[in-house]
């Protein structure tokens, strides 16, 4: 008898949720593009920031899981050192180049739907849809610009649609 490498093989997907959120204190959950009709951009929210750091969970559209994966990293080092992250407004500092950031207030009520383990997980621990948080972070095209502004490259428009407010 051999001991398994991959002890999660048989574990139901929100088992392994939670094992990763126990062990690392989140986990990243991609949902992959679909393409429709209509077309729904591929993105990968956050499961964790709200019991790890009191913070919102975070979703990001467009990007492949692994970039946004390394994102949320990087947002969860800033929770991690006490930095409080500027919400629905534009800031720059976290990523490279002082490219323009936002980090915007998603509303559950509407959108809860699109995070199916995220509200699995804070239902199992007792926390309601209006009792948990997301934000997305809205990333610039290659020319600094963000979805609102006048030359925002179209093609980005249907991978980052903007959810939040």
């Amino acid at each position: 008898m051999t001991d398994d490498v991959f002890p999660d093989r048989n574990m139901e997907h929100l088992d392994k949720l939670a094992w990763v959120i126990e062990d690392q204190g989140w986990v990243a959950d991609p949902v992959e593009a679909d393409a429709g009709p209509p077309p729904r951009p591929g993105y990968t929210y956050t499961i964790g920031f709200e019991t790890a750091f009191d913070r919102p969970e975070v979703v990001i559209f467009g990007l492949q899981a692994v970039a946004a994966r390394g994102l949320l990293g990087m947002i969860a080092d800033q929770h991690r050192g006490g930095v409080v992250l500027p919400v629905d407004g534009v800031f720059v500092g976290l990523l490279e180049s002082d490219l323009p950031c936002a980090l915007l207030t998603v509303d559950l009520a509407v959108h809860a739907a699109r995070f199916p383990d995220a509200s699995a997980f804070h239902a199992g621990r007792g926390v309601g849809a209006d009792r948990w948080r997301m934000l997305q972070f809205v990333w610039p095209d290659r020319n600094g610009r963000l979805p609102w502004d006048q030359d925002y490259d179209p093609r980005l428009r249907v991978a980052q649609p903007v959810i939040g407010t």
